[in-house]
């Protein structure tokens, strides 16, 4: 699955490795084959909910949400530039950011979780209903 990632990523011109939707995401992490990395804000964990086990590393801090930028140093301490990654975040939008960004930094396998944790907006503007991590009844909790 990471293979045909790689090349539906090359063929849409991405930077890093590819996207995989969260339920391969699911497998390579219960497997083993891969690290999960929760880019949201502690704040979205806490509250929202997150998947178990995970490791956590914000994108963006602070009220006003700044980029963090301890980014790469706390990625770079927590995992080698040669670990199979997948970054998971609200919707896929902030993952993808920071898989460009850890590309860029030397990690050579990096993917975004796709659709995120609560999945894209519906026909109301709200997200947990069309898809994500959540809405596919995937493992997750709540603090």
């Amino acid at each position: 699955m990471l293979a045909i990632a790689r090349q539906e990523a090359q063929a849409a011109g991405l930077t890093y490795a590819g996207g995989v939707l969260p339920e391969d995401a699911w497998k390579l992490f219960i497997g083993g084959q891969a690290h999960l990395i929760d880019v949201r804000t502690a704040e979205e964990r806490k509250f929202v909910g997150h998947v178990p086990n995970t490791l956590h590393i914000a994108w963006q801090t602070g009220p006003a949400l700044i980029k963090n930028p301890r980014f790469l140093r706390e990625l770079e301490n927590k995992l080698p530039k040669d670990a199979v990654i997948l970054f998971l975040c609200r919707s896929g939008k902030r993952s993808a950011a920071a898989a460009t960004t850890a590309t860029s930094a030397g990690f050579i396998r990096v993917f975004n979780v796709r659709e995120g944790f609560e999945g894209d907006l519906d026909e109301r503007q709200q997200r947990g209903a069309v898809s994500g991590w959540r809405q596919r009844g995937l493992p997750w909790v709540q603090d």
